[in-house]
């Protein structure tokens, strides 16, 4: 057991490093549209024509709330593939240290408690916190 520990806490210090090395990131995806103006002499508007673009557009949703600019390809372009693309390594390998340290906790053993009058306080400040914690969400209702 002692070498599994040792291991996974070495897999998590490993994946802390690679989320330091990670840089800057950003959340969002990045679209490619094509547009018709509108315009009934325009080129668009015929049937085979894909419409005026491509326009790349960044967009994500934050707190319920959506958010798009418009990229210029170029420069622009390629910072936000970039920061989008590391902001999925972020998720993957947020995901993987859960994970990890999901695995050292059911690993290491739960501390006991010898004495009977400790064990009976420690029950009663659970139950406080958990009824306090049970009252908060009620409120929020």
């Amino acid at each position: 057991m002692e070498d599994s520990l040792k291991m996974l806490e070495s897999k998590r210090d490993s994946l802390y490093k690679r989320l330091e090395d990670l840089g800057d990131f950003r959340r969002g995806t990045i679209g490619i549209n094509y547009r018709k103006c509108g315009k009934s002499n325009c080129a668009c508007a015929k049937p085979e024509h894909s419409g005026h673009g491509p326009q790349y557009l960044w967009s994500t949703t934050i707190k319920g709330r959506s958010y798009a600019k418009s990229l210029k390809l170029g420069a622009e372009l390629q910072k936000y593939m970039e920061e989008t693309d590391r902001y999925r390594s972020f998720t993957k390998l947020s995901e993987q240290i859960v994970k990890v340290n999901e695995e050292l906790c059911d690993l290491r053993p739960v501390q006991e408690t010898e004495d009977e009058k400790e064990a009976g306080e420690l029950k009663k400040k659970m139950q406080l916190q958990f009824e306090k914690k049970r009252k908060k969400r009620l409120r929020k209702l």
